[in-house]
């Protein structure tokens, strides 16, 4: 019989996931924040869909709570799914679909993994346009008061 997971669990996972997303805000745009979970958007306004109506930002990542899990959004892989995938060796058991990442527990978020495929995510959004290119990809030790500064 499958365990549930507990609100308590819940918490720490989105805690865990949220403290890696906001570190890339900005140059990335916190479209929504509550305790259930975060979504991140490009910088800059695009065209999106069949009528190619302007967005805002484009999707980029969200964590949300669902009843069984917490699951990780992770948008850039749906472009190039092969780019991510090495970056995220021991996170792939947790994969569902082509960029939904389920998560149970809190041990099973791999933080250097989700870290570098968010990091190599900022700089695909970059290079596709979706972000103005005056921000340049986040280095490995940016410390948290440089990220507040934007001085990376």
């Amino acid at each position: 019989m499958k365990m549930s997971i507990t609100l308590e669990t819940k918490k720490e996972i989105v805690a865990k996931l949220s403290k890696l997303l906001v570190k890339y805000s900005p140059p990335m745009v916190i479209s929504s924040k509550n305790a259930d979970g975060i979504t991140l958007i490009g910088n800059k306004q695009v065209p999106y869909g069949s009528k190619k109506q302007l967005v805002p930002g484009m999707f980029f990542v969200s964590v949300v709570t669902n009843k069984t899990m917490v699951s990780f959004h992770f948008f850039p892989m749906y472009y190039n799914e092969k780019t991510y995938l090495p970056l995220a060796p021991n996170s792939l058991k947790y994969l569902k679909g082509k960029t939904c990442f389920n998560f149970t527990t809190a041990d099973q978020v791999d933080e250097m993994e989700m870290d570098a495929m968010l990091k190599r995510g900022v700089e695909a959004w970059v290079k596709n346009g979706y972000m103005h290119n005056r921000f340049i990809s986040i280095k490995q030790n940016t410390t948290d008061s440089q990220i507040k500064n934007n001085l990376f």
